[in-house]
């Protein structure tokens, strides 16, 4: 075989691999999801409850469900929802969208759905260091259901740009389905930081979870409590120490209190009567003497 002829097979070789990718990529783009859907509609709001459920090649159930607005589903009004009857509607996001079918009666609906990704959205997040064909946490998982979810949950590529822009690094796939999940966004982390907690992903989620906020930090600091590590407001909040709470130990002559004894005489319901009593009955205004006495294993000195 002459150069020039190795030349072209390898040629033609390379085109017909480049096709096939193509193909594939298309063949992908097409694939769906099917499943079942089932709908509450809230009496006294423009949101519908909705559940979308699917079963795995090894029977495994996979559910997700949220609340949206009709807005957000074309074809389906709260109207329809409350009269009855068949119904058409669809969920269209960026990531994809769900098609669905059924019908509603009292309020309540079900039926069918079919998921189409987008294939478009797939490429503008691995231009954006996101690749949504491959998930570190979860390897086994297929890339479908990661655009299922996306679509669901409203991933954007808008999202994705925000939290890029503000500075957060090693972000994940993953940590954009957190932020969609818990409202974070690179204005909430501003304004955390602006508060004195400079955060990243997970303590964010934290923040949104347990309700930490600028507010909530300049409650902090009104109870006394400055320079505090973001732990110690996650412990407050669990714990649910409040202002009032504060006043009483310290009117109760426990004053100078850390945050971690104020939590801990939290933990075992330790408040102004107890310390009252037992101050009655000798037992030194001391955390841990109150605390042993809370528990039953105080000696009076």
């Amino acid at each position: 075989m002459s150069k020039n002829m190795l030349i072209l097979r390898v040629s033609g070789l390379a085109t017909v691999f480049g096709l096939l990718l193509t193909l594939s990529a298309a063949s992908y783009s097409q694939q769906t999801l099917t499943g079942t859907w089932s709908a509450s509609a809230n009496e006294n709001s423009g949101q519908i409850n909705l559940s979308f459920e699917r079963r795995s090649d090894k029977g495994h159930r996979n559910q997700m469900g949220q609340t949206f607005d009709y807005n957000d589903l074309q074809g389906l009004t709260r109207e329809q929802a409350r009269a009855g009857g068949p119904v058409k509607f669809s969920l269209v996001r960026e990531a994809g969208r769900i098609d669905c079918e059924g019908t509603f009666q009292n309020g309540k609906g079900s039926g069918t759905f079919v998921f189409t990704g987008n294939q478009a959205f797939i490429s503008a997040m691995k231009s954006r260091g996101f690749d949504f064909e491959r998930n570190e946490g979860n390897p086994g998982e297929d890339p479908e259901e990661r655009l299922f979810a996306a679509t669901t949950l409203n991933v954007t590529t808008a999202l994705a740009d925000d939290l890029l822009s503000s500075g957060f690094a090693n972000l994940k796939t993953e940590d954009l389905f957190k932020a969609a999940i818990f409202k974070i966004d690179s204005n909430f982390m501003r304004e955390m930081k602006a508060s004195g907690f400079e955060l990243g992903m997970e303590d964010l989620v934290k923040a949104r979870i347990f309700k930490i906020d600028p507010a909530f930090v300049a409650k902090v600091h009104q109870m006394g409590f400055e320079n505090e590590p973001f732990e110690s407001l996650v412990k407050m909040q669990i714990f649910k120490v409040t202002p009032e709470f504060i006043t009483e130990l310290r009117n109760e002559g426990l004053a100078n209190l850390s945050v971690e004894e104020v939590v801990k005489l939290r933990i075992f319901k330790v408040d102004k009567e107890f310390i009252r009593q037992a101050r009655a009955d000798g037992v030194p205004i001391e955390v841990e003497r109150l605390v042993q006495r809370r528990i039953g294993v105080d000696r009076i000195r």
